[in-house]
C-alpha cells in the first residue's frame, strides 16, 4: 500500500485495507452509487468546467466517527463564509485529472487548507465527479481514513475562518437536519451544526452519503432555513 505521503513524486493509491468496520457502508456505496444518484448536476458532456477535488475525510474523536470541515472565509469571491469540505482546483503539478491528480489535489488543498499531515491519511474511494454550476468547477470528491490524526486550525485567514470536526451522530441527529431555501426556489439538504449551517454542494454529498450507507434516520423536510441572495 502506497501511503497518502508518498504524494510528490510516486502515484497515489487507493486502498481498502484495514478500514474500521463502521466504514463498511461508506465503502458499498463507493463502489455501487451512480452518478445521477448523487445529484442532478453532472459535468457538462463538452468536457468544460474546472476540474477540482475535495476530501472527505472520516476520522474517530471522542464521540464515534467524525468529518473534517472548514469554514470559507468570508471575503472569497465564490462560496463565502459557507462550510466545506477542504479542496480546491487541481494544479499542473498534481498531474492526469483523469488519474491520480484529483487524489494529490485532494490531500494538497486539504494541507494548505487545514494543515493536516497527509502522511496520516488512507485513502480508499473516489464518488463520480459533479458539477457546481454557479463557479464552473467539475469536482472529484475523494474518500479518506483519518488513519493517523494531526493537529488542525487555520492556515492561511483569507482563505480559511475556522476548522473543525463534525460527530456523524449530529449529523444523522434529526433535529439538527433542515431544508435550506434559495430566493431562486432551489431547495437542498442541510445541517446545522458545530454552530454552522452546512448547505450547498457539501451538505448534498453528506445527504446522499448518510442516505446511501444507511446512517440516515427519518427527519423534518418540512424544517425550513431561508437563504439570501448572497448565498
Amino acid at each position: 500500500m502506497t501511503r497518502a505521503s508518498d504524494t510528490q513524486d510516486g502515484p497515489v493509491v487507493l486502498s481498502k485495507e484495514g478500514l474500521p468496520g463502521w466504514l463498511e457502508p461508506v465503502v458499498r456505496v463507493v463502489e455501487t452509487v451512480e452518478p445521477p444518484q448523487l445529484s442532478r448536476f453532472l459535468p457538462p458532456e463538452n468536457g468544460a468546467g474546472r476540474q477540482s477535488a475535495v476530501l472527505i475525510l472520516f476520522g474517530e474523536g471522542e464521540r464515534g466517527p467524525e468529518l473534517l470541515l472548514m469554514e470559507r472565509a468570508s471575503s472569497l469571491r465564490s462560496h463565502a463564509g459557507q462550510p466545506s469540505f477542504p479542496g480546491g482546483a487541481l494544479d499542473p503539478e498534481d498531474g492526469d485529472p483523469q488519474a491520480d491528480g484529483p487524489l494529490r489535489a485532494a490531500l494538497r488543498e486539504a494541507e494548505e487548507e487545514t494543515g493536516l499531515d497527509p502522511s496520516g491519511v488512507q485513502l480508499f474511494g473516489v464518488l463520480p465527479k459533479l458539477y457546481i454550476p454557479v463557479s464552473g468547477f467539475v469536482v472529484t470528491p475523494v474518500l479518506g481514513w483519518w488513519r493517523e490524526p494531526s493537529p488542525v486550525d487555520v492556515v492561511d485567514p483569507n482563505e480559511t475562518a475556522r476548522v473543525f470536526t463534525v460527530p456523524v451522530a449530529d449529523l444523522t441527529n434529526p433535529d439538527n437536519r433542515a431544508t435550506t431555501v434559495h430566493p431562486s426556489g432551489h431547495r437542498g439538504p442541510a445541517f446545522l451544526v458545530e454552530s454552522a449551517l452546512v448547505w450547498g454542494f457539501t451538505a448534498g454529498i453528506i445527504d446522499r452519503l448518510l442516505h446511501f450507507s444507511g446512517w440516515e434516520q427519518p427527519w423534518d423536510r418540512g424544517k425550513q432555513v431561508p437563504l439570501d441572495w448572497r448565498s
